[in-house]
């Protein structure tokens, strides 16, 4: 027996025992962080009630009581973080429901967040893709919730009702869709021109946080992937795969706005993966042309009647004002209403 060999295997053993036990050690104290703040921020508010306080006149209340704390158990009870307690047991009811595998600091993010729907969607998709709280930051501040709400144009009670009770729902190759993407993280001025070879190289160069705006189980496979068609070779500027999809997804740039040829281009190259790189357990491949302008009819005509799934959305340069997407999607929300009354 090739003792070496296994105390290697013992080793890796162990550590795998230790890391795993580590997690659960993790995960154990930062739920009971969680429920003693909730069982704190119950305590506020039920010594609120008899005492007739509100929103406004608690706060010289718990300023004090920020001192007093500070003084009897030392940091982590500034006003600010017990105003964040109270709000915690207010939002969250059930403490029965609260996830361990969110910290404080991400649900002082949560906290907010006003809408109720839109906060419950910001928790699921945290759980589901395991943002940090800079990613849920991130998310937050460039308004994914209403980009996804306003992806088809179609937003309507149930897709609100989705995205609060499930977050991304990724069963089919629409869902991955955002309308606009959000380029801030390359840093480049909204009126500067560029060239698509030049914003091809800088995505890839961040490709960690185009990993983040295009969503949950993407994996980079390259870009300038080639393409030979009667023995003519081209190029798809970025290549994915989407394990949860189980399918390629090519991405094409254009630094103008969407054109009919780009749909066409985009459509050889899916068949081509379809017939020559995918696996039989993989889904058809799925196109993803980015423009920086789409009118809706041209849209509709380029892209329908298409046997092969192709999307075509903006992308922009800047972090879009928050509340004109609103205004957006309460237009949409609004019109489906009247249709329906």
């Amino acid at each position: 027996m090739d003792i070496t060999k296994a105390n290697h295997a013992i080793i890796n053993q162990v550590k795998s025992i230790i890391e795993q036990a580590r997690r659960n050690v993790s995960l154990s104290i930062n739920r009971e962080l969680l429920h003693s703040y909730w069982q704190i921020g119950k305590l506020i508010t039920d010594n609120e009630k008899p005492n007739g306080e509100n929103d406004t006149s608690a706060r010289s209340y718990i300023l004090e009581l920020s001192k007093d704390l500070t003084a009897e158990l030392g940091k982590g009870f500034s006003r600010s973080n017990l105003f964040n307690m109270r709000s915690f047991y207010l939002n969250f009811s059930d403490v029965q429901t609260l996830s361990g595998q969110l910290s404080w600091s991400h649900y002082c993010e949560l906290l907010s967040i006003s809408d109720k729907s839109k906060r419950s969607f910001y928790e699921k998709e945290t759980q589901n893709s395991r943002w940090s709280v800079r990613e849920l930051k991130r998310q937050i501040n460039t308004s994914l919730y209403e980009r996804l709400l306003l992806s088809d144009g179609k937003s309507n009670k149930n897709t609100v009702l989705s995205l609060a009770q499930e977050g991304i729902e990724m069963s089919n190759p629409a869902d991955i869709i955002k309308d606009p993407y959000v380029f801030e993280f390359l840093g480049i001025p909204e009126n500067k021109p560029m060239k698509e070879d030049d914003l091809r190289k800088t995505l890839v160069l961040h490709i960690e946080k185009f990993l983040l705006e295009l969503g949950r189980g993407f994996h980079f496979v390259g870009a300038e992937q080639r393409v030979t068609l009667n023995n003519t070779h081209r190029y798809v500027d970025m290549v994915f795969y989407n394990k949860i999809l189980r399918a390629y997804i090519l991405i094409e740039l254009k630094t103008v706005k969407l054109m009919p040829e780009a749909v066409g281009q985009l459509n050889a190259y899916l068949n081509y993966y379809n017939a020559e790189v995918n696996d039989e357990t993989d889904n058809p491949p799925i196109g993803i042309i980015l423009c920086t302008d789409k009118d809706s009819i041209d849209a509709e005509y380029a892209l329908g009647g298409l046997s092969n799934n192709i999307f075509a959305s903006r992308y922009v340069y800047y972090i879009p004002n928050k509340n004109e997407l609103i205004a957006q999607v309460e237009a949409v929300l609004k019109g489906w209403h009247d249709l329906e009354s």
